[in-house]
Formats: structure tokens, C-alpha cells, sequence
């Protein structure tokens, strides 16, 4: 390495870094770039700037995100469904080992609300009304094969009830489609976008994709699938990622400043408000979590079948 290679690194980052967000503005996982955005001048010296590429169920946002030059001025949201499209139809880049690893941000249960003056009181109601109006449902998410619509088929399947699948091009869509009446449940990849909505009772939450109870304030008693007999829990997270390549000293420097930003008490309190849970990795643990993950989904997307019928639908 020469002199000025030295220099270079030493100074980087030298001017603003972009954070590509693979979902339109608004939904959980523009959020998180702009919680990351308020720090990003006094832990780099240089602003983040965000920029919304929506559509193809993330594809199109993790595209760029995967094609930029891996020089440490391109970094994105990763959500761990954009990991699974690959088993959903010809992709451009293989994800999972297209992009590389840089933090975990937060956990991101997925979670199953209709609007209040709908008679569903709970899972088993809901399902009960399925059974004997097949078809007539609804359910919305963020796009195809995201983490909302992988929970919304695995229920379904599950249920054994048929329910319609709605696309949209981000939580922030999707909401406003059902807030309007359009669809009759929401399938988030998250709380954010439905947590106001649930407080001042224009939303009612049945139930929670994960293993565990969410453990956000005042969302603590929304049950589980799987303990209304629903046997459905998946482990979805979102994370920072940038192109594969990042120089050693780059990814050094954008990790640990991340960490800083991602532990500050005031960015936890914030995603806190907005329904997350801060659970920071670092690079290494969370690329150990990045491949078990994929290996569980795929595992459990092919073997329930819904790969195939995002695959379908996607035609």
C-alpha cells in the first residue's frame, strides 16, 4: 500500500455516504436510515443521505446496493426477506453473498392487525370466518416474498384457509390501502407502521409471527400464532449491509461507527417509540446470523411450499 492509498484511508469517509432503502419512504425500513441520518455528521464527519428505491419486493433498491463500487460510500437497510427472492425467480444478484454484512439493527416480528370494526376479535375467529368464505379476505404487505407476505402465505397454509395476497410497494402502501378499506388484514413486516393506529383503536393487533411476545410497551399481551395454534414463527431482523469488497479499513471504520450510532440510547429510545427492538450484531456475529437465517427461511419456504407460490405469483 503506497502513501496515498494511506492517506485515503485514513480520511475516508471524504464526503457523503449514500444508504440506499429498498421500500418507498414512510415504512420501517426508511425509518431506520433516517434515525441512523441524525447521527451520521458528528460520528463520520460526513452526511448520510438517503435514497428510497422501491419496488420488486426490495430487489430493485438491493440491485443498486449490490452493483455499487464497494468503496464504503454505499451502504443499505437490508431486510432479511430480500435474502430469500433468489428461491422466488431469477434475481441479478445472489443477496446473500452479493452483499456484505456490516450490523444488525433491530428484530422485526411480523404481525398479523385488522381494522377495529372488523368482528375478528382474534385468530381463531378470523380463521373460522376464512373457512366458510373462502377467497373474501384480503391481506396486504410490503411486496412479493417479503417478510409480510412469506408470514401472511406460511398462515394461511398453516390455517388451511384461502386468503387473497396484496402487494404494494412498502409498508407505508399497504397501510393506506387498509386504513381505506381496501383489504381486511395487513400482514407487517413490523409494528411501525401500524403501532398509532393499534393505540388509538383504529387497528386491532390477532397475532405475532415470532417465537416470542413482542416486547415493545403496551404490546406485550398480543398473543402469538403459534399460542393460537397457529404453528408459524419466523426470526426476521434488519440490518446494514454494503456491496461485497469493502476494503478492510472502510468497513472497520463504517462498523464501528455504526455501533456507536446503533447503541446510543437516544436512537433506541427512538426506535423503541416507532415499535422496534434494538438488537445490535457486529459484522462477524451478524454474518453468522445472516447465513443460519437464510438456511432456516429457505428450508422453510420450500419446504411449506410457499416458494413456489411466490413464484407463481410473480409470473
Amino acid at each position: 500500500m503506497g502513501a496515498k492509498d494511506s492517506v485515503a484511508v485514513v480520511n475516508y469517509p471524504t464526503k457523503t455516504i449514500t444508504v440506499i432503502v429498498p421500500f418507498a419512504a414512510g415504512g420501517t425500513t426508511d425509518t431506520i436510515a433516517r434515525l441512523l441520518e441524525k447521527s451520521a455528521q458528528k460520528q463520520f464527519g460526513q452526511p448520510f443521505v438517503v435514497v428510497n428505491k422501491p419496488g420488486g419486493a426490495a430487489t430493485i433498491g438491493m440491485n443498486e446496493l449490490a452493483g455499487a463500487n464497494p468503496d464504503g460510500y454505499t451502504i443499505g437497510v437490508v431486510p432479511v426477506s430480500v435474502m430469500l427472492q433468489p428461491l422466488f425467480g431469477p434475481t441479478r444478484y445472489h443477496y446473500p453473498t452479493a452483499l456484505e454484512p456490516l450490523a444488525k439493527v433491530a428484530s422485526a416480528p411480523a404481525v398479523v392487525g385488522t381494522l377495529a370494526s372488523q368482528p375478528w376479535q382474534n385468530i381463531r375467529e378470523l380463521v373460522e370466518y376464512a373457512k366458510k368464505h373462502p377467497g373474501e379476505i384480503k391481506f396486504g404487505h410490503a411486496g412479493l416474498g417479503t417478510s409480510g407476505h412469506i408470514a401472511g402465505e406460511a398462515f394461511a397454509k398453516e390455517a388451511g384457509i384461502d386468503i387473497v395476497q396484496v402487494p404494494f410497494k412498502g409498508d407505508s402502501e399497504a397501510l393506506a390501502a387498509f386504513l381505506g378499506g381496501h383489504i381486511q388484514l395487513m400482514v407487517a413486516g413490523t409494528l411501525s407502521p401500524l403501532k398509532e393506529h393499534v393505540k388509538n383503536g383504529t387497528i386491532r393487533l390477532l397475532g405475532v409471527a415470532e417465537e416470542k411476545r413482542l416486547t415493545v410497551p403496551g404490546f406485550e399481551n398480543v398473543p402469538t400464532l403459534q399460542e393460537q395454534g397457529i404453528n408459524v414463527s419466523f426470526s426476521f431482523w434488519n440490518g446494514m449491509g454494503a456491496p461485497k469488497g469493502l476494503p478492510a479499513a472502510e468497513k472497520a471504520k463504517l462498523a464501528n461507527g455504526l455501533k456507536e450510532m446503533i447503541n446510543d440510547p437516544a436512537f433506541k429510545k427512538d426506535m423503541t417509540d416507532i415499535g422496534l427492538t434494538v438488537e445490535y450484531l457486529g459484522p462477524d456475529e451478524f454474518s453468522d446470523q445472516w447465513i443460519k437465517d437464510n438456511a432456516k427461511l429457505t428450508k422453510i419456504v420450500k419446504e411449506t411450499g410457499i416458494a413456489d407460490l411466490i413464484a407463481a405469483q410473480k409470473k
